[in-house]
């Protein structure tokens, strides 16, 4: 990056410039309109990329989707995983992992295949809803600069048509770069990544079939040391198998119509290879790789643009997805309301400890279920079906929990005994009845902080959370209280984005719970806005766009 004194031209100021459309990019644009934060997002693409590439998000995510608008639209689109069965070459059960119950404690099912065009279609569709939110294709991020005008500092941004070949400039207060593995955005910001170790090439291939291929309908990993692999249906039609490559191999050796068939014949060896639709099939290589820094000044890096993560458990696509929504409220905050810029620090610190943790679980999780040679594969097989054997193991083993957030500013750790420790973990989403009505939790919250408290919380928690403009809502007849009491807990603080912040124990006999939540917001009360009792401020004042001029 190059700094000057220049100011920014007039009429050509966005407040938020996104890089990339993709799901991670049209997911935080729609969550900044919902917060009342206009942007310019810009894609050198017209339309969503026509290949399936993820097939799977969580019930985490699915909650993210839910805030966005489009969660049950999303349903009619996806399907539910029954589970995980674990078998070998010649597909005979391992170890088998059912979900006896599909839903979870976020309000959706637990795990869920689709088609990810057909999402990014959908989320598309959502954000023309949004007047706030501009999408702007065959356009290309050419150079980044943040100068030295005022603090912070705004973001030059040098942007292409490619339909003219001409460029023109815009500002910006805040520039996201989801524009994925080869982010021009992560080279401005001055980020390396760093390898966690691992780095396999692997052929993706998907077909539709109208008919069902195993007997099986859950997810099936091949735990064949010589062609690791997994398959999975899909969609009603679709069905998607990843085999891994050995060393020197090319993908043309395996994608020759009978070499592909061999490939696939444990699964269809009873279907007429004419019958099968090939959609695709491409090779990837799966890294596990972390960005050293997310963020110099106003210019910040999302999804792949900040890790990659190998398939195993399923979070590339529904981590960028989570970075969006770490950011977007915080990015809101300080952008339409004042809050402190170090507000924005948080957002490294949280999401980078938490993506890492998760990069390294499906690198753990791969080389269970795929690594290992000879001996190893044949005591893998011993350790993985006596483990069906052990009590709850199942449960955990399709658990969809992710790790909680590390301790800081926004995530604060009881000082005091007598409750179990929450923060930063997400408040579950149970159904509640509300005047006659069946509702999610998150439809009470809305896009602001929110107190939940199992009674009447204590006059000055109240008192905050008017101060906050969060509502307090009393779960003591609701399904929430049980998951609060088994903890010790009489009352949480919860982020926009649903993550716990803090608790407050159960008060003694008649007392009211959320004294402890006041004495310590002293510590990052001042990041926040001074007040939000008061109507807020117009959140960013709308500037006209630039339009391609010749320079």
């Amino acid at each position: 990056m190059t700094g000057d004194d220049t100011p920014p031209e007039p009429g050509t100021l966005v407040p938020v410039l996104i890089a990339g459309a993709g799901p991670t990019g049209v997911t935080a644009a729609t969550l900044l309109a919902r917060h009342g934060v206009r942007s310019l997002t810009v894609d050198p693409h017209h339309d969503v990329y026509p290949r399936p590439r993820a097939v799977h998000l969580d019930d985490e995510v699915a909650r993210i989707l839910q805030r966005l608008g489009v969660a049950e639209e999303f349903a009619a689109i996806s399907r539910p995983v029954p589970g995980m069965r674990l078998v070998d070459g010649a597909l005979r059960t391992i170890a088998e992992f059912r979900r006896d119950r599909i839903g979870g404690v976020n309000g959706w099912p637990q795990a869920n295949l689709f088609d990810q065009p057909e999402l990014e279609w959908l989320l598309r569709s959502n954000l023309r809803r949004h007047p706030l939110a501009e999408l702007r294709g065959g356009t290309e991020v050419v150079r980044i600069e943040q100068v030295a005008h005022g603090r912070p500092a705004p973001v030059r941004v040098l942007l292409r048509d490619l339909a003219s070949g001409s460029t023109y400039t815009v500002w910006t207060h805040a520039l996201l770069g989801c524009d994925g593995a080869n982010s021009t955005t992560r080279r401005a910001v001055g980020a390396r990544m760093l390898d966690l170790r691992f780095e396999e090439r692997w052929l993706v291939v998907d077909v539709r079939h109208a008919g069902r291929l195993s007997d099986w309908d859950g997810v099936q990993q091949v735990c064949d040391p010589h062609r690791a692999a997994t398959y999975m249906r899909v969609g009603e039609d679709r069905h998607r198998w990843e085999f891994r490559m050995r060393p020197r191999e090319a993908e043309a050796d395996l994608t020759a119509p009978d070499a592909l068939s061999r490939l696939l014949a444990p699964w269809t060896r009873d279907v007429p290879w004419e019958r099968l639709h090939l959609l695709r099939h491409a090779e990837y290589t799966f890294r596990a790789q972390v960005a050293d820094r997310w963020r110099r000044g106003r210019v910040f890096i999302l999804g792949d643009a900040a890790h990659l993560t190998p398939p195993f458990i399923g979070q590339g696509l529904g981590a960028g997805l989570r970075d969006a929504a770490n950011l977007a409220w915080k990015l809101a905050l300080v952008l339409g309301e004042g809050a402190d810029e170090r507000l924005l620090d948080t957002y490294q610190a949280e999401r980078r400890h938490h993506v890492t943790r998760m990069i390294r679980l499906a690198v753990t999780v791969g080389f269970a279920m795929t690594g290992g040679q000879d001996r190893a594969a044949s005591l893998r097989r011993l350790l993985l079906a006596g483990a069906c054997r052990v009590p709850g193991l199942t449960d955990a083993a399709l658990r969809t929990t992710s790790p909680r957030l590390p301790a800081g500013p926004l995530v604060r750790r009881p000082r005091v005994g007598g409750c179990r420790d929450l923060a930063g973990t997400l408040v579950p989403q149970p159904w509640l009845t509300v005047d006659g009505r069946r509702r999610r939790l998150d439809e009470l919250l809305g896009e602001s902080f929110a107190v939940l408290g199992d009674g009447p919380v204590h006059p000055a928690l109240a008192s905050l959370a008017r101060r906050l403009g969060a509502p307090v809502i009393d779960v003591s007849a609701g399904p929430q209280a049980r998951w609060m009491r088994r903890a010790g807990v009489g009352a949480v603080l919860v982020r926009p984005d649903r993550v716990v912040m803090a608790t407050a124990p159960v008060p003694p006999r008649r007392g009211r719970p959320g004294a402890e939540i006041v004495r310590d917001a002293a510590t990052w009360l001042p990041l926040l806005p001074a007040d939000r009792t008061r109507p807020a401020p117009s959140p960013v004042p709308r500037h006209a766009y630039a339009h391609p001029d010749p320079t």
